[in-house]
Parts: structure tokens; sequence; C-alpha cells
């Protein structure tokens, strides 16, 4: 193979595009908005190429995304398989507003045509690169330039929660109700020895304030000098984040997006010190510049799906290494080929000094034919050829088949979810507190 690369000898084509959307179960976790509902739309990716080999990739499958994931994917067939870096290019133009709220899908700032295009694009990218290390016999983190890590460490992500969804023929759910301190902290202890986390974040914006801050004093002395982070998707008040950070300050290694705005966010740091993360107000690289001129993030938390794929993940750890920022990363509702994706870049980055989020422990089901395990809160980082990860496609058919059974739930929507336990709920909107 290193003969033929070194003869310019071409990289097979790219021969078909196969895109499956599916509905994969989900437990009853509360945020700002409201719930996540029974099943959530994830879309999976299938890139073949000349000779067979098929390369996988995930993102968000809600019906925006596998509509434009369809209208993009004829324009892979036929380019080279050694070309990735041409996928970026696809479906490039002008950026409309879709939704003036935050993506109720990750609650990640609103959402535009081409946060949508690059959600696409990044799970071609990423089945692409699969292909390619399988093609080459090589993992996909050789292809963005080796690691430097051979283990990535993630943090517990832990939700406030209902002890089961309040609709019939919800999925079961082992970890139980999570509605006060006391109810966070054993949920911890689950997680703890689930995976042997070493820091944990909890999703706010849920109760009021000061009984999060309760809550994330009780982790800390249940797990003393454990980092901890606390994120409320934007949902405070000025006053409120203030309150918050001075309570919590030398408690947590940062609060992420305590507030929605680029000023109140810099105003908070400035006027308590806290450190503070965002996968909110820089969620594309034109939102770099004002918020780190206005010293409002310290910590960008990267996400491969809407930032674009594994190599605008590595861009941006370069862009926050030349600010003196730091970086981690974002994690929405995933299952095992995502989480591999992850791990193969974050194994990349020389300079990444956080836990990395996942959600991948709530999710029971998975259409990979291995579960990722993580011990001591680490996955360790693959070194088979592409992804190191198997597709099952008894899995992929079975959660289709869900999909195509449940078109009420083709769009993920934690207002309507939380509607259907209390009829008279109402968007509380930001700020919430």
């Amino acid at each position: 193979m290193n003969a033929e690369l070194r003869t310019g000898t071409t990289f097979p084509a790219i021969t078909d595009v196969r895109l499956t959307p599916i509905l994969i179960a989900d437990p009853p976790l509360l945020n700002l908005s409201g719930v996540h509902q029974p099943y959530t739309p994830r879309l999976i990716v299938e890139v073949e190429i000349e000779g067979g080999i098929v390369g996988v990739g995930e993102t968000y499958g809600d019906t925006v995304y596998f509509e434009r994931a369809a209208a993009l994917a004829p324009e892979l067939v036929g380019r080279s398989i050694g070309a990735v870096n041409s996928i970026g290019g696809i479906g490039r133009g002008a950026s409309t507003l879709l939704d003036a709220q935050p993506a109720a899908s990750g609650l990640r700032g609103a959402l535009t045509t081409d946060k949508v295009r690059l959600s696409v694009l990044s799970a071609f990218e990423v089945a692409a690169l699969d292909a390619l290390g399988r093609y080459l016999g090589v993992p996909v983190h050789t292809l963005l330039g080796g690691k430097v890590r051979d283990r990535v460490e993630y943090s517990g992500y832990l939700f406030y929660k209902w002890a089961e969804h309040p609709v019939d023929d919800a999925p079961a759910d082992d970890w139980g109700a999570a509605l006060d301190p006391a109810g966070v902290v054993q949920l911890a202890r689950k997680f703890f020895e689930y995976g042997g986390f070493r820091s944990f974040k909890l999703k706010g914006g849920v109760m009021p304030p000061d009984e999060e801050i309760a809550a994330i004093k009780a982790l800390a002395a249940e797990f003393p000098g454990m980092p901890l982070r606390l994120d409320p998707n934007g949902g405070w008040s000025l006053p409120t984040a203030l309150h918050v950070a001075q309570e919590l300050t030398g408690v947590v290694e940062y609060l992420e997006d305590p507030a929605v705005t680029v000023a109140d966010m810099a105003e908070v740091h400035r006027r308590t010190g806290i450190p503070l993360a965002t996968n909110m107000i820089v969620t594309a690289l034109d939102e770099v510049k004002p918020a780190f001129d206005q010293d409002a993030v310290q910590i960008v938390l990267s996400d491969h799906h809407y930032w674009g794929g594994l190599f605008a993940t590595r861009d941006l750890a370069a862009v926050c290494r030349a600010y003196g920022r730091g970086l981690s990363m974002h994690s929405n509702t995933h299952l095992g080929i995502s989480l591999a994706a992850m791990t193969h870049v974050a194994a990349t980055v020389p300079d990444l000094e956080y836990a990395c989020d996942s959600h991948y422990p709530w999710q029971s089901e998975d259409v990979v034919t291995e579960r990722i395990t993580f011990t001591e809160g680490a996955v360790t980082v693959p070194d088979a050829p592409g992804l190191g990860v198997t597709l099952d496609r008894d899995a992929v058919a079975r959660l289709h088949e869900r999909w195509n059974a449940m078109p009420h739930l083709h769009d993920r929507d934690d207002i309507a979810a939380m509607r259907r336990a209390d009829p008279g709920y109402q968007d509380p909107g930001i700020p919430k507190y």
C-alpha cells in the first residue's frame, strides 16, 4: 500500500452512500426546555467505495438533517475516498436562520442552514475516514496526524431525571430518579460504579438555582477533589448567574453557559473570575473572535457533529491554542459510532486539558456489535483500521423499523415530550431563572 501511495496510485472512488434514520431509546432526562422524549432520532451513514469497503458515520436524525443528507449524499458518489477535504465544500451557500431559539436537539444556539449542512457533512466525513482507514489498514487517528494519548478521559454526565417516562411503551430505565441533591449523589455513585468516572457534569437549568448549587456541593462532599461542572444551557439571568458563580467559585472547575449572551458571560467572568465554558455562544468560527475578544469564554466545548467533522475540530483546537483558551468536547445523545469518532479526534489534540462529555452511558441501545467501555473514566483509543467499530446491521434494521412505526418522534422536541406528562406545560424561555 505504501508503494502505491508513493507512486500516486488513485484511491478508490465512492460508489454509494446509504442513509438510515433510526430511533434510539432515551431515558427521561430533564433539561432547561423539558425532558428527553422516549426515543430520539439519529442518522446512520454508510459510505461504500470500490472494492466493497464500507465506512460508517452518525449524526442528528431530525427531519431537517435527514432531508439535507438525502439532498447532499449524491454529491459524494464518484469522489475519491482520498479526497476527504473536498467533502467540506459540498452544499456550501448562504446561511439562513432556521430557529431563533436554541435548537431543541442539543440546546446549542440558534439553528441555521449552514449548521445543519455541517452536521450532515460531519457524518459523511467520519464515514469517509472510516472507509479510508479500512482501505489503508490504519486507524482514523493516524489519518488525523497520529494520537498523542492512548486513553481519552470522559466526564460522568449527570441529569436530573424521572424514574421512568410517563407514557405507554416507553423504554425501561435502570438508573432511577434523581430529583434532589441526594438523588444526584446516588446517580453519581452509579456512574462511578459503571465507568469509574473521575469528574462529573450536572445538567442544570432544571431546578431553582439554589437547589442546583446544593447538588453540586453535595457532589463535592461525596467526591472530594473531583472536578465538577454545572450547565444550565444559558437559562439564568445575569444576577442569577453571578449568584451561582459566587457560590461555586472554587467548587467547580467551570460553569458552562451560565448566561445566554456574550456580554453577560463576559460580565460573569469579569466579576467573579470563574472559568466559563460554552457550546452555545461559540458554535461556528465566526463566533470565536467576539467571544474571545470580550473574554466571555475560557473553554470551548467542541462537537465534531456541528463543527463539520474531525478535521474542523482539529482546526478549532488550533484556534483555541492560539488564543490561549481551553478545549473540551460537548456531547448530545449519541451511539458508539460517534463515541469512537470523538475518541479518535480527541486522541490527536495535544492540549485537551478537560475531560470530554459523553451521553453514551445513558444509551441502552447501540448500532455497533461491541459496546465501547469506560475504565477509570476513560476510553482506550482504538488502533484497529478505521474507527475500530463494526456496524450491527440487525440493530440498525430494528431501530429503523421503530423509526417507521413512530413518525411523531422523528423530530426531537423536549417541550412536546414534557407536555405529554403535563399538558399545561409552557416553554420557560431564556432566562428561566
